[in-house]
């Protein structure tokens, strides 16, 4: 898109901006309360008069004037559009100006992050900015209390997580008064780290659970898959997500539980419990998927490299993992609701971010948003020099070879950042620098509440930094440490030197990591170091083989094979658009349907549609209740009865849909279309569906009883969960039972 029309209001900007400097701060509050007198958009004048006050209230409160090109960034957000800012450019001072432009015009801005740590960062961060414009700022976390968040998001601006904001939308689902709810009705979205958030964490639906019984640990199970070979007793498919018994391990498995037949009608529980612990067992990672801590088992975001609180897998697995690490069973629970990234986001009339890769999501973006990417050129030119891939045979040489790099590199005193996948990763990296002389400082999921002080200091003289995932890390490198003293030193060093252990599944997150360094026209550097046994490569591309090493250290040079990197990194981005397509498609359908409930859900809360139903069809008691306890507390006891079964309804029918998904793929056998089968089925299985929650809530409404004074709705059953929490899922999940059916019925015809 042309970036024209904003560049030829920076003149008229420059030129407002010396009148706005001679108003005190008061004046300088009035001008903003007198442009928020008019309506959305903003029209020439009233913009470049919005830009030029921006500037000045930051160069006032802030200390910072900003760029031409973070006022052509805010311009192109006001627009409803992502602008592509590179790591340095000032993203969230942009994203800050844009939010006091919809503000002043009465819209009520969510700020969304990738985590709670930059939410509440940027919002004091931008606190003064936005008092002296006259605007309210709010922030949330997962520690707020329910009149924290109540108070944040009463603001006209509130920063929050686009995880914790989707968790308040589930909890609000479940409201039995108005005075319960907490998130207003969304205006606008400003999406910080935009494809971090709407495509990274897209493929994680957010999903809600209620409390229902302590789980059994199933420690005999855990024990019996520990003792199966991998490649003989089971094996895992190529891409990592599924794992399956051989005949021989179907073998093994069924002799050491007493002779069994694991694919038995009698007990069809006996082998989903094998699945569970094998998959526990061979496809999720201590260190890689979770950590230990607390004597319990913490999930790790894939895509931020953090502790997930809150978030755990779905039941049956959560506890595999946790009888596998030998920990006590959590809670089980059943799915209340979920919503994905998509329909959260889609909840905005407007919506607009910025991020630094944004271009190679633009498809993407434009397919699920409808949001078309807006790149902005930096303050100063990139001088950075990023060097070719080294790429060596396996894995222990290319380790070897990122040691003695890193030797030579520190010898001059130029700050390293290594950016790893893993936990494991960086602390094995780690113990082997620090073996070879070379202390350095590491970053990753367990020690990730100090990341703001050890990302400042990375561009310290003679720094190492060892750190997962750097997408969302949100501060700045500035070369010569956090307060800069030894700025000119490093520059003659070359500034910071990145270096990545191993390409990511995206080339975003590759270039994440490179836009580390040479932030605002610094020096720096970087290089990738990739292995042929990386998992990139053995997942992606399994069957390559016949490279020839070039030398005594393992480095292959020859391009092909190098090209072959870029090709496996190319599969690898091909299935993450697939998993994201496979969200929304599934989901099409859901949310019509969850729509029409949450419709229902509001009539009920706002406008009393449970008394009046309930009124026509149980007249002769709706009459007799009101006699006996008044009309404001049959009123009550209606909306609960009847929220109560439109959520009960509800949560089944999630359930019916979730069994429907996992056992869909098995049409495909028979030539049919997944994805029509499935909707094929919900269609109908939503038919009816208020009518019978309208019933049962009648027939409840019959039994109710008058105790002292008031209906008693929880002995005529109405029950809400004592606690929830939140399920982390993949939407391609691991193979289901069917699926291992299937797999063996293959074999055997493999075998015929």
């Amino acid at each position: 898109m042309s970036l024209q029309p904003y560049i030829k209001l920076l003149k008229t900007i420059e030129e407002r901006e010396e009148a706005l400097r001679k108003l005190s701060d008061a004046e300088l509050t009035e001008v903003a309360t007198e442009l928020g007198n008019a309506e959305l958009p903003y029209d020439r004048d009233d913009l470049a008069e919005l830009c030029a006050l921006g500037r000045e209230a930051a160069r006032r409160t802030l200390g910072e004037r900003p760029f031409d090109t973070q006022l052509i960034g805010m311009m192109a957000l006001l627009d409803g559009h992502v602008a592509e800012m590179a790591t340095g450019e000032g993203k969230t001072l942009t994203g800050a100006l844009a939010a006091v432009g919809f503000a002043l015009r009465g819209q009520r801005v969510h700020v969304l992050s990738v985590n709670d740590y930059l939410a509440r960062r940027d919002a004091e961060w931008m606190r003064p900015l936005y008092t002296l414009l006259g605007v309210e700022v709010g922030w949330i976390s997962q520690e707020s209390t329910t009149e924290e968040r109540r108070a944040a998001y009463a603001a006209d601006i509130t920063y929050a997580s686009v995880s914790e904001l989707g968790f308040d939308v589930l909890r609000d689902r479940l409201a039995t008064d108005v005075s319960e709810l907490v998130v207003p009705e969304p205006n606008v979205a400003i999406i910080d780290e935009a494809d971090s958030v709407l495509v990274d964490e897209a493929r994680v639906p957010l999903v809600l659970a209620g409390a229902a019984e302590p789980a059994e640990s199933d420690a005999a199970m855990a024990e019996l898959v520990r003792r199966l070979r991998p490649g003989i007793d089971y094996k895992v498919d190529d891409d990592g997500r599924n794992v399956h018994l051989t005949d021989t391990g179907i073998n093994v498995v069924e002799k050491a539980l007493g002779g069994v037949d694991l694919f038995s009608a009698e007990d069809t529980t006996l082998l989903s419990r094998v699945n569970l612990a094998l998959h526990a067992h061979a496809l999720l990672h201590r260190d890689v998927h979770y950590v230990v801590r607390d004597g319990k088992v913490r999930l790790i975001n894939e895509s931020r490299g953090r502790i997930a609180l809150l978030q755990r897998w779905p039941d049956g697995l959560q506890a595999a993992v946790e009888a596998k690490e030998h920990l006590t069973p959590s809670e089980t629970g059943e799915v209340l609701d979920s919503i994905t990234v998509q329909s959260l986001v889609l909840r905005y009339p407007i919506r607009c971010g910025m991020t630094g890769t944004a271009m190679a999501v633009a498809e993407q973006l434009r397919e699920f948003y409808e949001l078309e990417v807006a790149v902005i050129a930096p303050n100063k030119p990139n001088i950075r020099i990023d060097e070719e891939d080294r790429l060596y045979a396996t894995a222990e040489e290319k380790e070897e070879a990122v040691v003695e790099k890193v030797k030579e590199v520190h010898a001059t005193g130029r700050p390293i950042l290594i950016g790893t996948q893993d936990v494991a990763e960086s602390e094995r990296l780690a113990k082997r620098l620090r073996r070879a002389g070379l202390e350095c400082v590491v970053l990753n999921a367990k020690n990730d509440a100090e990341e703001a002080a050890v990302i400042a200091e990375a561009g310290t003289y003679g720094r190492i930094t060892v750190s997962t995932q750097m997408a969302g890390r949100g501060t700045d490198i500035r070369l010569g440490g956090s307060d800069m003293r030894d700025r000119d030193r490093v520059v003659k060093t070359g500034g910071l030197y990145v270096i990545g252990y191993g390409r990511y599944p995206s080339s975003r997150l590759d270039d994440q990591l490179r836009g580390r360094a040479g932030r605002q026209g610094d020096p720096g550097g970087s290089v990738f170091y990739v292995s042929v046994e990386d998992d990139l490569i053995t997942t992606n591309l399994p069957e390559a083989k016949g490279y020839r090493v070039s030398s005594a250290d393992g480095e292959i040079t020859d391009p092909a094979w190098k090209e072959m990197v870029n090709h496996a990194q190319r599969i690898a981005e091909g299935q993450l658009l697939e998993l994201h397509r496979n969200t929304w498609r599934y989901n099409q359908i859901i949310d019509v349907q969850r729509s029409v409930v949450l419709e229902q859900r509001r009539a009920v809360l706002h406008e009393d549609l449970g008394s009046r139903q309930l009124a026509v069809d149980c007249p002769e008691t709706y009459q007799r209740l009101v006699e006996e306890v008044g009309e404001e507390e049959v009123a009550r006891a209606a909306r609960l009865v009847t929220l109560y079964h439109l959520d009960r309804g509800w949560a089944d029918h999630n359930a019916f849909l979730a069994d429907l998904r996992e056992g869909i793929h098995l049409r495909f056998l028979g030539r049919r279309d997944p994805l029509d089968e499935f909707n094929r089925d919900a269609v109908p299985a939503f038919k009816g569906f208020l009518d019978e929650a309208r019933a049962r809530a009648a027939e409840m409404f019959e039994k109710l009883e008058v105790v002292d004074g008031r209906l008693d709705v929880a002995a005529a059953g109405v029950k809400r969960p004592s606690t929830t929490w939140t399920y982390m899922v993949q939407d391609q999940p691991f193979s289901t039972d069917l699926e291992n059916i299937v797999g063996r019925v293959k074999n055997l015809m493999g075998r015929d």
